[in-house]
């Protein structure tokens, strides 16, 4: 069998791929392990007609009996949003979860392989993994920067998760030779936040100028992604000092239960907008539609 034996395109997904239409991958862990429900099938729904309203054909991707699926139903999205047995999928868990045939919710890092494979090159997410804090200890340091290093997917999300390490985890992309690049502001965002005290190493104003940095990368033979980090809109960020101290609680929470690896951030998710009184969430929302509309904006001119 090939790879192609495993993945199933939506013939939306299908058709833009055959014209070479824009396209923005979208993960589907933040279906099942990001949101409640209804919460998260609506979002994803939504995301979507964000992407098509921008001029861009949405492939949210996941994986079920056995298949790799690149554009999902409005059915399938609502099985994500309410099954209690989707494994949460990231690189390592691929194979086992695709010949065992057991429904899974595609992390980053497994959405940009899988997009890759179909030759999708731009992603929107709501915010990458990265290196956990405590991590000179615990090595927790998430597979998607590794994946960023060789994958030539262009990620949009509004910064790291801020309940990451920023800093090490922008020193490790570095040392990736991953291009970290902020849209509209000097200072590279946190997720919730439009703030994180850390300079962005590189600053770009326009999609255009955006579309033309990841030509120039991929044109040049330079294998990899692109982080584009995209701000929270003002409106609906929080503020930098009191989500700390929801981080703080969730991470000392953690602990006490004794919760780790890829069961952490969905933990510290949940505890952070269960505390905000579902602020968190709603902010979550708004910055995954945001970047959602960016990417659909660089597709369209990447695709020229």
């Amino acid at each position: 069998m090939s790879k192609n034996d495993f993945i199933i395109i939506h013939p939306e997904v299908k058709h833009a791929l055959d014209n070479n239409l824009p396209i923005v991958a979208l993960e589907s862990t933040i279906i099942s392990h990001g949101m409640p429900w209804p919460q998260n099938a609506a979002t994803a729904k939504s995301v979507e007609d964000v992407v098509r309203k921008h001029g861009a054909i949405p492939a949210t991707i996941a994986i079920k009996d056995g298949k790799c699926l690149v554009g999902l139903s409005s059915e399938t999205i609502d099985y994500f949003g309410q099954a209690n047995d989707v494994w949460k999928v990231s690189l390592r868990d691929m194979p086992y979860a695709i010949s065992k045939k057991v429904p899974g919710a595609t992390t980053v890092a497994a959405t940009m392989r899988i997009a890759s494979m179909v030759g999708i090159k731009i992603f929107a997410t709501g915010g990458i993994g990265g290196v956990h804090r405590g991590a000179t200890k615990s090595m927790d340091i998430s597979a998607d920067l590794t994946e960023m290093a060789n994958t030539n997917v262009a990620v949009i999300g509004a910064g790291v998760k801020s309940i990451l390490d920023i800093g090490l985890t922008l020193e490790y992309l570095e040392t990736l030779g991953v291009p970290v690049v902020t849209i509209g502001q000097d200072e590279f965002p946190s997720f919730y936040s439009s703030k994180s005290g850390y300079n962005s190493p590189l600053r770009l104003d326009t999609t255009e100028s955006i579309a033309l940095l990841l030509k120039a990368k991929w044109d040049l033979g330079l294998k990899g992604s692109v982080l584009i980090a995209n701000p929270i809109p003002v409106e609906f960020e929080m503020e930098l000092v009191t989500i700390e101290k929801h981080i703080i609680n969730a991470l000392n929470e953690a602990r006490l239960l004794n919760i780790k690896g890829k069961e952490v951030t969905p933990f510290l998710l949940k505890y952070i907008a269960t505390n905000t009184m579902g602020e968190s969430l709603e902010a979550n929302i708004a910055l995954i539609k945001n970047n959602a509309k960016l990417a659909a904006q660089i597709a369209v001119l990447y695709y020229l």
